[in-house]
């Protein structure tokens, strides 16, 4: 369980469980020190993929499908103690949806509210154009380049040729996850009917934000947020990101 999912910050008498899905090729240190960041009624978790950190050993998931099950044989129990909400950012933001999704068909739950960060909604024509990209079959610069260009990982870790090798090699690995998920929405079917929150960087790439509120019945909000793709990595930014969290968590009829 703690290979897979970190709580820096344990709340047992936590109202509600956020679970937090990093961007790709990161890890968790960033998003579990949200915990320190929350009040007493929600208690902060990271997934952590396979193939990094304590997993480096592993192998890294081979689809979406081994993905999504392995979160999910770990989160399971917990999700069904108390409700939960989950933030994904970017390549996590895809992750939390195909999770809740598989959870929503197969186990009859679904989050109190989904927070997506720099991301297309997963029906949009835009989100095509990830699925079709060679990235994952380039050479290492390539790749690097791409890394550089998003400006979240900090320039001395990639100074370090060993860290550099295994960041390329996740982050392809990652995008290669991401080329296997396909959804389609059925004619009239609403997947969900949670409330959804959409953040962006002012200064990121636009994404097919609006498509999200295709995906439920509940509300969906648009945020813009000062900066780039990496925008959530900026103290002021992280602030105002987990408190509306909270704000709407607990705002949810908790």
């Amino acid at each position: 369980m703690e290979k897979r999912i970190v709580c820096l910050y344990k709340r047992p008498n936590a109202l509600c469980r956020l679970i937090c899905f990093p961007w790709a090729g990161g890890g968790t240190s960033k998003l579990a020190q949200w915990g320190r960041l929350f009040s007493s009624s929600v208690e902060v978790s990271s997934v952590r993929f396979p193939g990094r950190e304590s997993r480096v050993k592993e192998p890294f998931a081979k689809d979406m499908t081994a993905l999504v099950d392995d979160i999910t044989s770990v989160l399971l129990k917990e999700l069904q103690e108390k409700p939960f909400a989950f933030f994904g950012h970017s390549f996590g933001s895809y992750i939390s949806f195909a999770v809740a999704l598989h959870l929503k068909e197969n186990y009859g739950l679904e989050p109190i509210h989904l927070f997506v960060s720099g991301a297309h909604a997963p029906t949009s024509d835009a989100f095509l154009h990830i699925k079709n990209t060679r990235l994952c079959d380039t050479d290492d610069e390539e790749v690097l380049q791409y890394i550089k260009i998003l400006e979240g990982t900090p320039p001395e870790l990639l100074q370090d040729e060993d860290i550099k090798k295994h960041l390329i090699l996740t982050f392809r690995e990652d995008i290669r996850v991401l080329q296997t998920f396909s959804f389609k929405k059925e004619e009239r079917h609403i997947p969900f009917s949670c409330d959804i929150t959409c953040f962006n960087g002012t200064e990121d790439k636009p994404y097919d934000l609006e498509a999200w509120q295709d995906l439920t019945s509940g509300d969906t909000s648009f945020y813009k947020v000062p900066g780039g793709h990496f925008y959530l990595l900026e103290p002021s930014n992280e602030i105002f990101l987990t408190k509306h969290i909270i704000r709407c968590i607990e705002n949810g009829g908790l």
